[in-house]
C-alpha cells in the first residue's frame, strides 16, 4: 500500500510555471506506475501525464504536450510535474495517482488556478 501527498499547487498568471510534487510513503515505490490526473469543475477527472516504474516511458495528454514534464526520483519516493506556459484552462485540482497490479491509489489533490 502507498500513501500519496501532493504539494506545489497555487495561483499563477497565464504563462507562468508551477511544479507539483507527490511524496509517496510505503514500500516498493519503484514498483508503481505513477501519474497525474486533474479535475476541473463540472468535468470528469482526466489523465494529464504518466510515467513508468523506471521512468523509461512517459505519457502526456494532448493539451499539455510540450508544456508539462513528468519525472520521478525513486530514491526519494517522489514524482514531479513541471508545468510551464500555464493556461487558464489548466485550472483544476491535480491528483497524484499510483497503480500496481490493478490496484489504484490517489492523493488528496492540490488546487492549481491560472488567471488570465
Amino acid at each position: 500500500q502507498v500513501q500519496l501527498v501532493e504539494s506545489g499547487g497555487g495561483l499563477v498568471q497565464a504563462g507562468g510555471s508551477l511544479r507539483l510534487t507527490c511524496a509517496a510513503s510505503g514500500r516498493a515505490f519503484n514498483m508503481y506506475s505513477m501519474g497525474w490526473f486533474r479535475q476541473a469543475p463540472g468535468k470528469e477527472r482526466e489523465c494529464v501525464s504518466a510515467i513508468s516504474r523506471n521512468a523509461g516511458s512517459t505519457y502526456y495528454a494532448n493539451p499539455v504536450k510540450g508544456r508539462f514534464t513528468i519525472s520521478r526520483d525513486n530514491a526519494k519516493n517522489t514524482v514531479y510535474l513541471q508545468m510551464n506556459s500555464l493556461k487558464p484552462e489548466d485550472t483544476a485540482v491535480y491528483y497524484c495517482h499510483a497503480a500496481l497490479s490493478g490496484v489504484h491509489y490517489w492523493g488528496q489533490g492540490t488546487q492549481v488556478t491560472v488567471s488570465s
